[in-house]
């Protein structure tokens, strides 16, 4: 039997952010800054002269199928109990969305493939290893212990700019649990990498800022202190390391710094964007936009 949830999270599950009205709004995600960081002609193309440059590959695919899969176990799992979350049938569902997202990706291709079936079964069976040792370490990762599921996929919509009214940011937060002994918040990015993030790429801020960001947005529209959310990549690994002489794991868990310095780093970054995108109506400004990935041109 599901247990019955706190105020605060009820609260939060009803009042979901108002949806954006795109007759005199947009939205812009992170997803959109991080292609401007790449390559601002590509951006350009994308978002502004409206030519689809969609980037299928296997490992998007890969990463839809990891996701909805979690997603759908945490959801059992907190949502009624870790025995009725171990009955799914997580390889069979895995193999299903794994060949949808194919499908739909091989579709907005043009129905040109991009894989092949020795590069899919690969792919595969990495998620079904996955899989097999999340289901086995769950309860070394999550706790049901005074812990309530927020959300799954929770929306958040905010204003980043005042002076920039009509521009909102929208974002998907995967996962968003509520301790209640300590009345506190864990937001949970899942991603999926070969074979996890070293130093470098912890130390990423383009990587930091997308959390932080939700960490400061996800505060302000429900009006809960900052230090009383938490933050953490959860990074499922495709391979592992052979002949290794230290123990490893699927399972990385990552929580970047978010104290005031890194929050105010990310909302910069997030300002220089627009402030160099748009104009003070919040359209997109007529100017050069080069490129710097070597494909666009």
């Amino acid at each position: 039997m599901a247990k019955k949830l706190p105020k605060i999270v009820r609260e939060i599950q009803k009042n979901p952010p108002h949806e954006i009205d795109y007759s005199y709004q947009k939205n812009i995600s992170y997803s959109q800054i991080s292609m401007f960081k790449q390559c601002q002609r590509k951006w350009a193309l994308h978002y502004k002269d409206k030519i689809s440059q969609r980037d299928v590959s296997i490992y998007l695919v890969f990463g839809i199928a990891i996701h909805e899969v979690i997603q759908e176990y945490l959801t059992v799992f907190y949502e009624q109990s870790k025995a009725a979350a171990n009955r799914l049938e997580l390889i069979d569902r895995f193999q299903e969305v794994f060949i949808e997202s194919y499908q739909k990706q091989y579709k907005q291709n043009n129905e040109v493939h991009f894989s092949d079936a020795v590069e899919m079964r690969e792919f595969f069976e990495d998620g079904v290893e996955i899989l097999r040792f999340f289901k086995k370490k769950v309860g070394g990762y999550f706790s049901k212990r005074g812990t309530y599921l927020v959300g799954i996929e929770l929306p958040i919509i905010n204003t980043p700019n005042k002076m920039l009214n009509n521009l909102l940011f929208k974002g998907m937060l995967d996962v968003v649990l509520y301790h209640e002994r300590s009345d506190t918040f864990t937001i949970i990015d899942i991603k999926t990498s070969t074979r996890g993030w070293h130093d470098k790429m912890k130390k990423n801020e383009d990587k930091q800022f997308q959390l932080i960001l939700y960490k400061k947005y996800f505060s302000e529209l429900y009006n809960i202190p900052l230090d009383k959310i938490d933050i953490k990549f959860f990074i499922v690994k495709r391979k592992l390391y052979e002949n290794c002489d230290w123990a490893q794991t699927r399972i990385q868990e990552f929580s970047p710094p978010s104290g005031k310095i890194k929050l105010n780093r990310a909302n910069k970054y997030v300002n220089d964007f627009m402030s160099h995108v748009f104009n003070s109506q919040g359209k997109i400004k007529e100017q050069n936009y080069p490129c710097t990935c070597g494909y666009c041109e």
